[in-house]
């Protein structure tokens, strides 16, 4: 018989879109069933369309989380309830009926953000607006975040000690097998979302700039693309013989790509951005890091040592990382090494499993 306080309802996107958050929701629900001792329910608030644009206001998605209302009486049946609400008010205040519903009938209400933009949204808000988003928040019990640098997205709301760092994680199956870094050219990887504050036209301004230089390289890029960018990216891959594009890669198809790699990309500016789960699972995958200094990425990067930081929104900065490598490769083979040790120690499923149920346990 499963004990009162083993009662979970997971609330949150899951796949399909991929995101890195419908990601993590996926595994907390596998991870939960796989202890034998949760009764564990969800409610999937996927959005059906991918669209760079998240958090922006339409009727098309007002009709659909209106929907999804209906599963409300499901909260009836556990005692705790987990939430991954977006971060924008629109991305709080579909959730609303939730979190008062939970709150109404006494259930234990956490929070996971994913990223550094709720704190910022708050700032932004006024009137009405800013009294209804910290109503909500402040409704939940516990709130975890990813780490360290983002807590303060949730001290305007809840107490520090009832705030929780939980860093993400990557499959087990992308660090099970050794793989040996290939050492002989450049292998550059993206893979994420294909949106423009994600960096995609940088990276690819970038990639033409080697070619216009002669510079020898592979480069494979994974993901699914906005459709209002979707004829301008297609047309510049095109002018890149040396770039396949992929589309949507999971599974073993994802990991036959990191495991082929031995530089990651991601020059992200994404304003909803926290600990993208695509460097870890990159560095988990023995490849060296190139990313920016931005959201939650310092906490879990340091430059020179996982790999560098570039300059947000600069093609250049991103050329000028990848013709030092081109000429001194040995750094590649010796950080790309390095992170996966690095990744063992701190962001495997173990550790995370270790820390959510520590998390779910602590007494409030």
């Amino acid at each position: 018989m499963i004990k009162k306080g083993h009662k979970i309802l997971l609330i949150g996107p899951f796949p399909n879109p991929i995101s890195g958050v419908s990601i993590s929701n996926k595994k907390v629900r596998e991870l939960l069933i796989g202890e034998n001792k949760y009764s564990v329910g969800s409610i999937n608030t996927s959005y059906p369309e991918f669209d760079e644009e998240l958090g922006k206001f339409s009727f098309k998605k007002v009709f659909f989380y209106l929907k999804l209302n209906i599963q409300i009486f499901k909260i009836l049946k556990f005692d705790k309830v987990y939430i991954t609400p977006g971060q924008t008010f629109f991305g709080v205040l579909k959730y609303a009926l939730f979190i008062l519903f939970s709150s109404t009938f006494k259930k234990e209400l956490i929070i996971h953000v994913h990223g550094n933009h709720l704190g910022i949204e708050f700032r932004l808000l006024k009137g009405v607006k800013k009294f209804i988003f910290r109503f909500l928040i402040s409704m939940f019990d516990k709130g975890i975040v990813l780490s360290k640098s983002l807590v303060s997205n949730l001290t305007p709301f809840l107490s520090k000690k009832f705030i929780f760092i939980l860093p993400n994680f990557a499959e087990e199956k992308l660090y099970a097998e050794d793989v040996e870094v290939c050492s002989k050219e450049l292998r550059i990887i993206y893979i994420s979302n294909l949106m423009s504050e994600k960096g995609i036209f940088f990276l690819l301004d970038s990639l033409l700039e080697l070619k216009k230089q002669n510079i020898p390289y592979k480069a494979r890029i994974a993901g699914d693309i906005d459709k209002k960018f979707k004829k301008d990216i297609l047309r510049r891959l095109k002018e890149l013989p040396n770039v396949t594009y992929l589309n949507i890669v999971k599974g073993l198809e994802k990991k036959k790509v990191l495991d082929w790699g031995n530089i990651f990309i991601l020059p992200t500016f994404y304003k909803m951005e926290g600990q993208p789960i695509s460097i870890l699972e990159a560095m988990a995958s023995k490849n060296l890091i190139i990313t920016t200094e931005y959201a939650g990425i310092p906490d879990i990067i340091k430059n020179g040592v996982n790999g560098f930081f570039v300059a947000k929104q600069s093609s250049t900065s991103i050329t000028k990382r990848l013709l030092y490598l081109s000429e001194n490769k040995d750094v590649i083979t010796d950080i790309a090494n390095r992170n996966k040790t690095y990744f063992l120690s701190n962001f495997s499923v173990d550790k995370f499993k270790d820390r959510f149920l520590e998390i779910l346990s602590f007494k409030i």
